[in-house]
């Protein structure tokens, strides 16, 4: 795994992994999903007790990682370097990346935001199980309709135990309550998600929680 080079590291907090499908499929949206995703980063920055690590691929194999950081400027400083390549889902590395970084220390959720799967369901499924021992949910953001992504970006969730949500170009709205919702997540809990249900944007906090909780 190669890693971007970036930001300082700091102390245990809660931890979420950010990755991210960066292959050309997803270019005339990228734009889009880098402002709701730069967003997102902002909400974790008001959070202020959650680490995030980047995580993306591309091209013929490459896939990168960055530091842990709580810099969310730098985070998404970082984010808006990336541009798309042609290339295939790597959506195997990213469970597998998770998992191990979660067996040095626990990770609180993992997002991971992309429109395609190129890979077998049922090897993607046995890395979410691994990921589900370790007590990790998946929530798997599908950009588009494609039917084989949806089928396995709900297995995944099914297995770990998170949530599958699609959006679209005119569901900004929805999306940026949904990441932040993960951060809050990601951040405290199921208890922080659930205090999260009487505040302004609460939509996304319950719709998290049903998915869950099915």
């Amino acid at each position: 795994m190669k890693a971007m080079a970036p930001a300082q590291t700091t102390g245990r907090r809660g931890r979420l992994l950010f990755a991210m499908d960066a292959t050309m499929s997803r270019a005339p949206t990228w734009d889009m999903a880098l402002a709701l995703q730069s967003e997102m980063f902002q909400a974790v920055k008001e959070i202020g007790s959650l680490e995030v690590q980047l995580m993306y691929f591309r091209g013929a194999g490459e896939a990168r990682a960055s530091k842990w950081v709580t810099n969310a400027d730098a985070l998404t400083s970082l984010m808006r370097q990336v541009s798309c390549h042609g290339g295939y889902t790597q959506i195997g590395k990213v469970l597998t990346h998770a998992r191990r970084e979660s067996e040095k220390a626990k990770i609180g959720a993992l997002v991971y935001v992309g429109d395609a799967v190129e890979e077998p369901i049922d090897d993607l499924a046995g890395r979410a199980g691994e990921l589900a021992l370790l007590g990790v949910p998946a929530f798997m953001f599908q950009e588009g309709h494609d039917e084989n992504a949806a089928r396995a970006f709900a297995e995944i969730a099914r297995l770990t135990k998170g949530a599958h949500c699609r959006f679209g170009p005119g569901s900004a709205a929805e999306l940026r309550e949904l990441l932040k919702a993960v951060a809050v997540y990601a951040a405290g809990g199921e208890k922080a998600l659930d205090a999260l249900l009487a505040k302004p944007g609460g939509a996304g906090a319950r719709r998290l929680l049903r998915q869950m909780r099915r």
